[in-house]
């Protein structure tokens, strides 16, 4: 008898052992098959024991990594963790989506028949016949066509469109701007596309308020559970790329360019444009549409009439600047020399990369606005879609790039050359004197602001969609929180999160925009997109 049945025998009461002891007796006859039988049921139970020998093995070794993982992230200092998230975001933008998003806008090019050139003159039309800084008041049924377009613009024309193009132009010297204008010119028909999808796939909730953008027509085109997540991957990035730290750099920008000018204290500078921002953002889209009607155009202008009068100043040194962008474009050693060390291909990323940071083309996020504009028909606002691009890179980007080119202020490449804020300070410096720093001041005042609202409002979206109406005070007031703390302080950890999250929400809505691109083709052939 084997020592598992003498075991089981002895533990039973009298009477059952004897009759497990008939029942042994009886099958002594079947004993070699017996034993045969209980190898065979054993077997799983050795497998089973090996197997969460294994399990135990890995589970060991996996609490092991963590814990060394624990101990190494202690250790590692927040300039070693912004570093290694400025890597990841650096290769997310340079190595995927510069080309994608340039591609997708070759692509819509191509299926909307060369929209931005044949709808050019029409765009401009419809821009200034719905021109009002009184325009009617925006309500939970939309606001105008133009109010819609001044909202996108007031995100799309930012710091960027000062900071960034002198950055450009130090990194990849005059030849990047013709490469700004390329993406720009393929930036247009991407954004008709995100306006036109952004109209037709917009919906009305239960109080009768009107919400559309990238995550309506994520869910549209992608049912089920993978639309969902698509859908809430992307709202959770742009609150955060943008609501949040996004909102954070660029009321750091207005904080230092008047201290800077002015001398005024970062903290005071904040605390000022929180008060202002949360008495627009408590006025809800209403009050939104009614500041950005009228800050946008008067914006502009300040700014296109001081580019002129500076152009003017230095209209000796125009010629010569327009032809370089052209000649360093393809060959940026015969203006620049060989010792900057910038080619073609230097000029071409940070050119691209510069038009299509500033004009958001692809990005996901102007849809917001253009989807609540009171149109038609769906392409009417694509159509006005693409003449903020246009005014913003175009125009803008344009404008200061000549400025800088013609004061001799750009030593491209060179180690101890100006960049970035401090190159067009130099630049509007060279032609106003000291009147140059608080011009600069004043017009990052302005773009910086009108983005805040933008991207706020873009935010405002997503959080309604995601987490209701309840929540959007909350939100309001982290944002309040978030431009106070981004004035007074320039985390770097902060602001490369910004960058990659704003590179990350980018993966949804050209996802949805390509599957979702014969709509637009229809919608560009004159087509009743609107048709269930």
């Amino acid at each position: 008898m084997d020592v598992a049945l003498e075991n089981a025998q002895n533990g039973l009461p009298k009477v059952q052992r004897r009759m497990f002891s008939c029942e042994i007796s009886q099958a002594k006859g079947q004993s070699g098959k017996n034993v045969d039988q209980r190898r065979a049921l054993l077997i799983p139970f050795f497998h089973e024991f090996r197997f969460f020998r294994a399990r135990t093995f890995c589970g060991v070794w996996l609490f092991s990594l963590f814990a060394r993982m624990r101990r190494d992230w202690k250790r590692m200092n927040m300039d070693q963790l912004a570093a290694l998230v400025s890597t990841i975001s650096d290769f997310v933008w340079n190595n995927l989506l510069l080309w994608l998003l340039v591609g997708t806008g070759i692509w819509f090019t191509i299926r909307t028949r060369f929209v931005q050139v044949r709808k050019f003159g029409e765009g401009f039309r419809r821009l200034f016949s719905g021109f009002s800084l009184r325009g009617k008041k925006a309500g939970k049924d939309g606001m105008s066509s133009f109010q819609a377009l001044t909202t996108a613009i007031a995100a799309q024309v930012g710091t960027g469109n000062i900071t960034g193009c002198a950055t450009a132009l130090y990194s990849g010297g005059p030849g990047a701007i013709f490469w700004m204008w390329l993406s720009a010119f393929f930036g247009m028909a991407t954004i008709y596309g995100e306006a036109v999808l952004a109209q037709k796939f917009k919906s009305t909730d239960s109080s009768g308020e009107v919400r559309g953008g990238p995550i309506y027509y994520i869910k549209a085109r992608f049912q089920g559970k993978f639309g969902k997540i698509l859908a809430g991957f992307f709202s959770i990035a742009i609150i955060f790329a943008l609501g949040f730290t996004g909102n954070m750099v660029q009321a750091n920008s207005i904080s230092s360019a008047f201290q800077t000018a002015f001398g005024v204290p970062t903290i005071a500078v904040g605390v000022v444009i929180a008060i202002i921002a949360a008495f627009i953002f408590l006025g809800g889209v209403s009050r939104i549409a009614s500041i950005t009607e009228k800050m946008v155009p008067l914006m502009a202008v300040f700014y296109i009439v001081g580019c002129l009068v500076i152009l003017v100043i230095n209209r000796d040194a125009l010629l010569g600047a327009i032809q370089s962008i052209f000649v360093a474009a393809f060959d940026p050693q015969a203006i620049l020399g060989g010792v900057a060390g910038i080619t073609v291909r230097e000029a071409m990323r940070y050119g691209v990369a510069r038009g299509l940071f500033s004009n958001e083309a692809g990005m996901g996020s102007t849809p917001h606005a253009h989807a609540l504009a009171k149109v038609e028909k769906p392409q009417d606002q694509g159509i006005v879609a693409m003449i903020g691009v246009f005014i913003d890179t175009f125009i803008v980007l344009t404008l200061t790039a000549l400025v800088i080119l013609t004061s001799g202020q750009l030593q491209a490449g060179m180690p101890d050359g100006l960049q970035g804020t401090e190159l067009a300070q130099a630049a509007f410096n060279h032609a106003f004197g000291s009147f140059g720093n608080a011009f600069v001041a004043i017009c990052m005042l302005f773009f910086a602001f009108s983005t805040i609202i933008g991207w706020y409002f873009f935010g405002e979206t997503n959080v309604k969609a995601l987490f209701g109406q309840k929540a959007v005070k909350i939100y309001a007031a982290i944002v309040v929180v978030c431009v106070v703390i981004g004035s007074t302080l320039k985390v770097n950890l902060v602001w490369n999160l910004s960058d990659l999250f704003n590179g990350l929400m980018v993966f949804p809505n050209l996802i949805a925009l390509l599957a979702l691109s014969g709509i637009v083709a229809k919608a560009a052939k004159g087509q009743d997109i609107l048709k269930k």
